[in-house]
């Protein structure tokens, strides 16, 4: 039996549906949690494959990619933020949000590079998302984020913000596995995730409306989930302004 763990999130329904009305449903054993705990539970070998956060790769010296698929987008994702009291520029405070460190790097590898603004970094805020210091921004990340954008005084789609600095799509999870697979189990899982793209309409069906937020442009424009050539060199690109921010400012 083959343990997953795949992120709880609207962007990762297609693949959920896919592994739950497919042949495999029966030799894996799949668990839902935030994009952090996929990863902590990789790690921590819980699991045999996980929806992981392509920041925390690093941290798994035996991580093998192994699918073409993964949760991406080229632009505006619509659910990945920077919420804001204040214009960029006159940030002094970013609260950062627990549930993926991708997001997180993300945020700050545009702030030094892009922006050019080093903010004071708040972890485990008492009031997350709650501070009405008038400097104070936070990261924010999936299904919270839905029809949020007009609540705050600014708001920034990190992966809009990411294509207008670099010209390239963004990705921001991927399919890992902490040991070699056995290629026929790898085909068949590919298998059920492209069943669970082709049936996003079936996903919809059972989704409830929400004020404000479109979910049919979100499955099918704005989530890109195949990881093609531009996506793995935007991938090499991220993670080498990890490094690069990590040997500027001793951050991890």
């Amino acid at each position: 039996m083959i343990k997953i763990s795949a992120v709880s999130y609207t962007n990762t329904l297609p693949f959920i549906y896919g592994l739950t009305h497919s042949g495999i449903n029966n030799d894996i054993q799949l668990s839902l949690d935030v994009p952090a705990i996929c990863a902590q539970k990789l790690k921590d070998n819980q699991v045999d494959i996980g929806l992981i956060p392509v920041a925390a790769i690093t941290d798994l010296p035996q991580a093998q990619l192994i699918s073409d698929y993964c949760i991406g987008a080229n632009g505006a994702v619509n659910s990945v933020f920077i919420f804001s009291n204040c214009p960029i520029s006159e940030v002094k405070f970013l609260q950062l949000d627990a549930q993926s460190k991708t997001s997180n790097q993300l945020a700050l590898v545009l702030m030094k590079y892009y922006w050019h603004i080093e903010p004071q970094l708040i972890v485990n805020a008492d009031n997350y998302a709650q501070s009405a210091q008038a400097n104070t921004a936070f990261v924010q990340i999936g299904d919270r984020t839905f029809g949020q954008q007009n609540k705050f005084a600014y708001a920034y789609d990190l992966a809009a913000e990411w294509k207008n600095y670099t010209g390239l799509p963004f990705v921001f999870a991927v399919w890992v596995s902490n040991k070699k697979l056995d290629n026929k189990f790898i085909e068949t899982l590919n298998a059920a995730f492209k069943l669970g793209l082709d049936n996003r309409n079936e996903v919809l069906k059972e989704l409830k409306k929400i004020s404000n937020f479109e979910l049919k442009d979100y499955l099918y424009n704005k989530i890109e989930y195949h990881l093609d050539t531009l996506k793995l060199k935007a991938l090499a690109r991220f993670n080498r302004l990890m490094s690069n921010l990590h040997n500027d400012t001793g951050l991890k």
